[in-house]
């Protein structure tokens, strides 16, 4: 740790998100691949070997990246979600409808067209496209 002075390059400061987390009941995986991987377009990375025990999956796509860990008390997260930008928000909710996703769409939030849906465990998902 630095002490802040002036020949000091770190600010302390956030950066990015490296990753966000979702909680999935065990044995989930084979839904979550099937939602996150098949309809939303991630794909789906090799866990460390460290951490194969623990089940679960992660997925990515460009700066995107999704870990999904096994919760033996799982309860979805109904209002705390995370939100995706799409280039095409349409043809999104097309997918997700052909697969059997519920749509819940909503309000514009300024300069986007948004929805939400839930993963097959009841997560809570926001997509975004940005307003044009």
């Amino acid at each position: 740790m630095t002490d802040g002075g002036p020949e000091s390059t770190s600010t302390g400061r956030l950066l990015a998100i490296d990753h966000v987390q979702l909680a999935i009941p065990e044995g989930g995986e084979d839904l979550a691949r099937g939602f996150y991987g098949g309809l939303l377009g991630l794909t789906e990375v090799a866990k460390p070997a460290n951490l194969l025990g623990r089940g679960g999956c992660w997925f990515e796509r460009g700066s995107i990246r999704l870990h999904l860990g096994i919760d033996q008390d799982f309860v979805p997260a109904r209002k705390a979600h995370p939100a995706f930008l799409v280039d095409d928000l349409e043809r999104m909710i097309l997918r997700l409808e052909a697969g059997g996703v519920t749509i819940a769409e909503d309000e514009p939030l300024a300069g986007y067209r948004r929805c939400y849906v839930n993963d097959p465990f009841g997560n809570r998902i926001e997509l975004m496209q940005r307003a044009q």
